[in-house]
């Protein structure tokens, strides 16, 4: 609430209003005098031009007309009035130009109108003119009309002026023209120096209003943007009220500024907090890093007024999950790079605006494709895949011990994964050190024709893994929200059987492939049992193959199916009845409490009475309980939280696919371009082929396995994070908290323009 000020000091930018209205008129009136001058010095120009034609086109008109006078009298006034006339008849004569499109019809109207008896003579202007009121190129033509009588004479104006010709005086003596068209020429030299210092003053007028013009346009939409949200006030005679959203964290500054304002505006503001029912707006904090990953979240929607808000958790989990995706150490340093230099020139970047919407996307997630970039090369590490290639950093973890003939003679030899030993008759000796790579894949896979089913098997366990953790934290963070907003009964109905079921299913899983990992080594992997079959007697209540103690396994896997079961109804059931009995309970309080308000046993001093009337007002406001309603909400959530963690934990198995698919589309793009230039004899021939090869090769690698790679695989990572895991906890049904900026609303002004 502020006190309203006196009305000198009501509206502070009214004087800078009033002064930008007064400069504005001021131009707009020099600019009207400028272009009116200008209108009529351009007409009067034309006229000259045309005046000068004339009189340049007429003179040989003039000349025939001296040498073969008597055939024009008698062409034009006919054998009797020859006969008759002792004297040359003296013709009269109009001289104008007209435009050439309606020259044909001009003709005709004279003819038909005078009868033959006029002398038309005409010629077309070599150059084009313009005209003065709209700008635009006209031809026009220069005639003479020769006549006899005044009668002739009145008709023939009358022509010109219905088809807007300009007649203009032209003397009869040849002495006389040429002096006039001396004096016309000087004119028109004096009207084009006219001319061009009124193009000048315009010229320098309009770019001083375009200097300014970016600055008036700001200061106009400041103040739209101010009296727009003083008419958002209730206004009374004492001051001027309004209700408004702000952060918690922000009242001291709102106050110190209001101080300030009070001291310069002569008012006194109050600002008090008040409590409401109403919906809070959601307000989070970002930063240029973290603004990237949180318009990813508020894309899937917008957290409510203090749910937790997986925009952290994805500045880690989604370039993560992309680089699981996209897995290649050298496509990764290249979009690293990309995004490194985006990041550095950012603000020279910023400044060059554009309307590229592409640019201006890639732009906003500079951040989010610097750090696709550098985790995508530590997966292409973790893979050694760089290019398709694989690197030999700590030296392969198997030997040969074979012979040369062996390796001479055979084009496929097998690889023994028994421990390595140094014998030229391989009796017991295996190829394997015995000892793990240390880190990452070993490059010898590189060159294996099972490398393909090997990393399957790999990526696919991994997927799985990854897939469960990242449902199982969503299910953790939802219990957060559950104690943060007093929903207690969801928390014994709902994430409790959430994360048995989740766990004793799929997380027991994630153990068998830990299990599997630890137990099963090269000489015995022979005989491990398939953890996909494992799982599917795992239900069916069967034993094919198993991977500890018989008895243990069937005993557990057994215990973890039925608890898993019995979570279904759990939180199918249970919370709907106890939310109905809770409602009963309610129901027969307030019953109670209108039965005592009725009958006066509470009605008392202590304002007992006027309390219950006042809760049971605020009762009538909430929302009707409906148990079929509940209980259909919680069936629906129930369905899709058991078949959600079945369907999604197979939907994370697209980390496996799209990496399979990412290194296989750089295998094939390696052997069937690049190989050919390396196959090549050395030399000059193979430098040169190098060197061409290497173009389309490159281009393709960009266009192909970083374009159109990398947005699969950030649309499937994007998928993942708002069907996958922020459904667990996450509602997204809030609205954004806008605060008045004028930074805002000039950038959302000008992205209209």
């Amino acid at each position: 609430m502020i006190r309203r000020p006196p009305r000198s000091t009501l509206f502070p930018y009214t004087t800078l209003f009033r002064s930008l209205e007064a400069t504005l008129s001021k131009l707009e009136a020099e600019l009207k005098e400028v272009n009116s001058n200008s209108e009529a010095l351009k007409k009067n120009h034309m006229e000259l031009t045309e005046l000068k034609y004339i009189l340049s086109k007429t003179q040989h008109f003039f000349d025939e007309r001296e040498q073969g006078i008597v055939d024009e009298h008698i062409s034009i006034v006919g054998q009797d009035s020859l006969a008759n006339q002792q004297s040359p008849v003296q013709l009269g004569f109009i001289a104008g130009v007209v435009k050439r499109d309606r020259f044909d019809a001009f003709e005709r109207m004279l003819w038909r109108v005078c009868r033959n008896n006029v002398f038309l003579r005409y010629e077309e202007i070599e150059h084009t003119l313009i005209d003065p009121l709209t700008g635009y190129e006209v031809k026009k033509c220069v005639f003479i009309l020769f006549f006899q009588g005044d009668q002739l004479k009145t008709k023939i104006r009358k022509i010109c002026e219905g088809f807007h010709a300009t007649l203009y005086p032209c003397p009869d003596n040849a002495a006389e023209r040429n002096e006039m068209s001396s004096g016309v020429s000087t004119r028109i030299s004096d009207l084009n120096t006219v001319l061009a210092k009124s193009d000048d003053h315009r010229a320098r007028l309009l770019k001083s209003a375009a200097s300014m013009l970016k600055s008036w346009l700001t200061k106009v939409r400041k103040m739209k943007a101010i009296f727009h949200v003083l008419n958002q006030f209730n206004f009374d005679q004492k001051c001027m009220v309004a209700e408004i959203w702000c952060p918690a964290s922000d009242l001291d500054k709102i106050r110190t500024v209001l101080q300030h304002a009070s001291v310069k505006s002569n008012s006194v503001p109050i600002l008090a907090v008040l409590e409401t029912n109403e919906t809070r707006p959601t307000f989070i904090r970002t930063n240029k890093f973290t603004r990237g990953f949180q318009n990813l979240v508020d894309s899937y929607g917008v957290a409510n007024y203090r749910e937790i808000n997986p925009g952290p958790f994805a500045v880690i989990s989604f370039p993560f999950l992309f680089a699981v995706m996209f897995g290649d150490a050298g496509h990764g340093l290249i979009m690293s790079l990309f995004g490194l230099w985006m990041v550095l020139y950012e603000k020279k970047l910023s400044a060059n605006r554009t309307n590229n919407e592409m640019w201006n996307i890639m732009f906003a997630g500079r951040y989010i494709i610097l750090l696709m970039g550098i985790f995508s090369i530590y997966t292409g590490l973790i893979y050694n895949d760089v290019f398709s290639k694989s690197i030999n950093v700590f030296g392969s973890h198997w030997g040969s011990n074979y012979t040369d003939d062996d390796l001479l003679n055979n084009k496929m030899i097998q690889m023994d994964p028994g421990k390595y030993k140094v014998n030229a008759l391989r009796p017991t000796g295996g190829n394997y050190y015995m000892t793990p790579y240390p880190f990452g894949i070993d490059p010898v896979w590189q060159l294996s024709k099972n490398k393909l089913t090997f990393l399957n098997s790999y990526k696919m366990k991994l997927s799985v893994i990854l897939g469960v953790l990242q449902m199982l934290f969503g299910v953790v963070l939802s219990a957060f929200n559950h104690m943060y907003f007093r929903r207690y009964i969801n928390i014994f109905f709902e994430f409790i059987p959430q994360v048995i079921f989740l766990v004793m299913l799929f997380g027991y899983l994630c153990v068998l492939i830990f299990w599997k990992w630890f137990k099963y080594d090269a000489d015995s992997s022979s005989g491990a049992p398939s953890l996909l079959i494992t799982l599917i007697d795992m239900f069916m209540q069967k034993s094919y193959k198993n991977l500890y103690d018989p008895q243990i396994q069937n005993i557990l896997q057994k215990v973890f199916v039925i608890v898993a079961v019995l979570c279904i109804p759990w939180m199918l059931f249970i919370k709907p009845f106890v939310l109905r009995s809770k409602n009963n309970r309610k129901v027969r309080r307030m019953n109670d409490r209108q039965a005592a308000i009725e009958e006066g046993d509470i009605n008392r001093p202590n304002g007992r009475a006027g309390a219950a009337k006042s809760n049971s007002s605020h009762d009538e406001h909430e929302e009707k309980f409906e148990f079929g309603e509940v209980f259909i909400h919680q069936a629906i959530h129930t369905i899709d939280y058991c078949l959600g963690c079945i369907s999604n934990t197979a939907s994370y198995l697209r980390l496996w696919a799209l990496s399979l698919a990412h290194s296989q589309l750089s295998d094939v793009l390696w052997t069937m371009v690049m190989r050919n230039a390396l196959n090549v004899v050395a030399g000059n021939v193979g430098g040169i082929t190098l060197f061409v090869i290497f173009a389309p090769w490159a281009f393709l690698t960009v266009a192909i396995l970083l374009v159109m790679e990398g947005l699969s695989a950030f649309l499937h990572a994007l998928r993942l994070h708002w069907v996958e895991f922020q459904n667990k906890f996450y509602t997204g049904s809030g609205y954004l908290f806008a605060p008045f900026s004028f930074k805002v609303i000039l950038e959302q002004l000008e992205g209209v323009e």
